[in-house]
């Protein structure tokens, strides 16, 4: 009953305090930690102690499969370099430098020992770099490569760790580092590789989104657990797993599995997260009073630790702005100052580094003070760099994420499949099938694609977009039919099971039922879409930017004709201004099959996107 309680208070906990601290803005890992420390020395709440077993175990290998299974491997793949570069040789070069730095700064430690606790703090953490990046809008390259990043040096840190470990109780040569590396490296991949087939055959043959949820709750530890038994890298394995995994999850799974594991998966995630900064925090007390045990004074206490935390964060500087500078000279082009600037100041450390430090064998020379400076590490550089990148992230004027841009290959990028889907349909239509099926097949298509349009911009007129009316009514309808379910289900006549399957598959249209804002809340930058998305179109390369609208006040056949319209299009060709494919008339359309002429544009307020009815091409 009491190690309930104790659960229940750490998720009570957490759920408030990360719940609370994303309502205000403010980094999650960052407060939980202040929190955690806080709660350290109230009387009598839950004394949990972080060991090596519980994190690199129990918590590690789940939290790094839920953050793989949603990395891009083709980002991955395409940012390999760079990648490779920071979780290898950044942490390498670290370990070396920090325990440098270490064995001249903390007093009676050995130079082996300093090597591990350079090894323990130069991960990383990849909840928290990935995190603020998110938080701040850094520009997604970038948070593809920190995510990457903390995905692999984990892996790499442990190796140089077991390496530092084992040499101090024996002399450890150059070539026993090289080849520990290649076999938890190379193992690590082959396990994990081996690992992702093998599942991959199993999830092939699994439709019930239960079972496939289970599958995926033990897939962390099918890789991890026979690496680790190989003496390869457990880390590592989870990695390769879960980014084949997740890369090849539209084959393997049926939608209703993808679904059910997406939001398992995001709530496992979420509670190890933060319970892991809560726990991180709640050790404060218990590795200060391992240090007043040893009697010693505060001035060889709070130097060396301080020391430690500033070699950390310089020793990352160093190295990105000295790689980004090499690579310059020897290849001409490479990341911009102001990117090298945002990664090299994005490196919070986190539950690793502070897991680690207790595999240090318990007679290690002052473990307890390396315990408390990989601790000043992990809380200094969550609050330094942690409140610090998102000013950096404004004042460099990196761009994140545009919406814009995202809206307009959204559109794209549906119109497109919307279009495949229909050439599949003629291809499938047989002289027995219904057209009415047929038409209801084309409509449900075509709106679709019209509804992703509509959100773009703005109408110029008063009317109500089609999808926007569509969402109100249908929304209204389905809380009437639930309603009248509810009401039957009081009159105890039907069976609970027919109630449930009747209400979820109203749950089921509703959550699918596109969410389209209202005209004031649309996107207010100009919609333009980059010139490399035209690709090698001739029409949308010859045709201008605007010409003069021939029509400026609207629609030229709706002004005629007296009808209304949604959006407006303008002919690149004659001028000619046309209603949307969302409008009743759909003149814009007929316009280009009349006359042929290959390019529109949008004249919405805050639009200038255009359009190649030849190609099928946003440009």
């Amino acid at each position: 009953m009491h190690a309930a309680l104790d659960i229940l208070a750490i998720v009570a906990v957490v759920g408030f305090v990360a719940g609370g601290a994303r309502r205000i803005g403010l980094s999650e890992p960052l407060v939980l930690v202040v929190v955690g420390v806080g709660l350290s020395y109230v009387p009598h709440f839950p004394d949990i102690q972080l060991t090596p077993d519980l994190v690199l175990i129990g918590l590690l290998p789940p939290l790094l499969y839920a953050a793989a299974i949603r990395t891009s491997l083709v980002d991955f793949r395409t940012n390999r370099r760079p990648i490779a570069l920071l979780s290898v040789g950044l942490v390498a070069f670290s370990t070396v430098a920090i325990g440098f730095v270490s064995w001249w700064v903390v007093p009676g430690v050995s130079l082996a020992a300093a090597f591990a606790l350079g090894a323990v703090v130069a991960p990383p953490d990849a909840v928290a770099a990935t995190t603020v990046a998110r938080r701040v809008g850094m520009p997604r390259r970038i948070v593809s490569i920190l995510e990457g990043e903390s995905l692999v040096n984990d892996a790499t840190a442990l190796v140089a760790l077991n390496t530092a470990i084992a040499a101090l109780s024996a002399s450890v040569s150059p070539w026993h580092v090289g080849w520990d590396f290649v076999r938890e490296a190379g193992g690590g991949l082959i396990v994990g590789y081996v690992a992702a087939l093998v599942l991959a055959l199993i999830r092939k043959r699994i439709t019930d989104p239960v079972l496939d949820t289970t599958l995926s709750f033990a897939a962390p530890y099918v890789a991890f657990l026979p690496a680790q038994q190989l003496h390869s890298s457990g880390v590592l394995a989870v990695v390769v797993t879960g980014l084949m995994l997740g890369h090849a999850a539209p084959v393997l799974q049926t939608a209703s599995s993808r679904i059910a594991e997406n939001i398992n998966w995001r709530t496992v995630q979420f509670l190890l997260e933060n319970v892991v900064f809560l726990l991180i925090g709640l050790q404060i007390r218990r590795l200060l009073d391992g240090v007043r045990s040893e009697h010693l004074p505060w001035t060889h206490i709070v130097p060396p630790c301080a020391l430690v935390l500033v070699a950390t964060v310089i020793v990352r500087i160093v190295y990105v702005f000295g790689a980004t500078a090499t690579i310059r000279v020897l290849r001409g082009n490479q990341w911009p100052w102001a990117v090298a600037a945002i990664v090299s100041w994005a490196g919070m450390r986190g539950v690793v580094t502070l897991a680690a430090v207790f595999v240090l064998p318990a007679d290690t020379p002052e473990r307890d003070l390396l315990a408390l400076a990989a601790f000043t590490v992990v809380a200094g550089t969550l609050l330094i760099q942690g409140l610090t990148l998102p000013w950096l992230v404004r004042r460099l004027g990196l761009p994140g994420p545009d919406a814009a841009e995202d809206a307009l290959q959204t559109a794209a990028l549906v119109t497109a499949a919307a279009r495949e889907g229909l050439q599949v349909l003629d291809l499938a239509v047989t002289p027995e099938d219904s057209p009415e099926v047929i038409a209801q097949l084309r409509e449900r298509a075509t709106r679709r694609t019209n509804q992703i349009w509509e959100q773009l911009g703005r109408s110029q007129t008063e009317i109500e977009p089609p999808a926007a009316a569509y969402r109100r009514l249908r929304m209204q309808m389905l809380a009437a039919e639930r309603a009248s379910i509810l009401q039957a289900r009081s009159t105890g006549v039907y069976d609970d099971v027919i109630l449930r399957t009747a209400l979820a598959a109203i749950d089921t249209e509703e959550s699918m039922l596109d969410r389209v804002e209202d005209a004031a809340s649309r996107i207010d930058d100009e919609l333009t879409t980059a010139a490399r998305r035209a690709g090698d179109c001739e029409h949308l390369q010859a045709a201008p930017r605007v010409v003069t609208a021939r029509t400026p006040a609207g629609c030229e056949e709706c002004l005629r004709d007296g009808t209304t319209w949604v959006h407006l299009r303008l002919c690149l060709t004659c001028g000619h201004v046309g209603c949307c494919d969302s409008s009743p008339q759909r003149h814009a359309t007929g316009h280009y099959r009349e006359t042929a002429h290959p390019v529109m544009r949008s004249i919405e307020p805050g639009e200038a996107w255009r359009w190649c009815f030849v190609d099928q091409l946003l440009g």
